[in-house]
């Protein structure tokens, strides 16, 4: 699943793969957003990202599609 969280005042943004469902991460946002605390999301590799929910500018949920391995001919 790829994920990209836009940042307030911040030209760049994170950018993620993580193994959490589309809804599990739907929810997160969510709660983070509505209670005004902070989102926190962990990638492939166990790294945790967490980020204030004031500074959120956007959640992009990417599809799960694996990716294929090889040539394309």
């Amino acid at each position: 699943m790829d994920i990209r969280i836009g940042i307030l005042n911040s030209p760049r943004e994170l950018s993620f793969e993580s193994s959490q469902p589309a809804a599990e991460i739907e929810k997160a946002v969510a709660a983070a957003l509505a209670d005004g605390s902070v989102l926190s999301l962990s990638d492939d590799k166990g790294k945790s990202y967490i980020v204030p929910a004031a500074a959120i500018g956007y959640v992009e949920i990417g599809s799960e599609s694996a990716r294929r391995v090889g040539f394309v001919g």
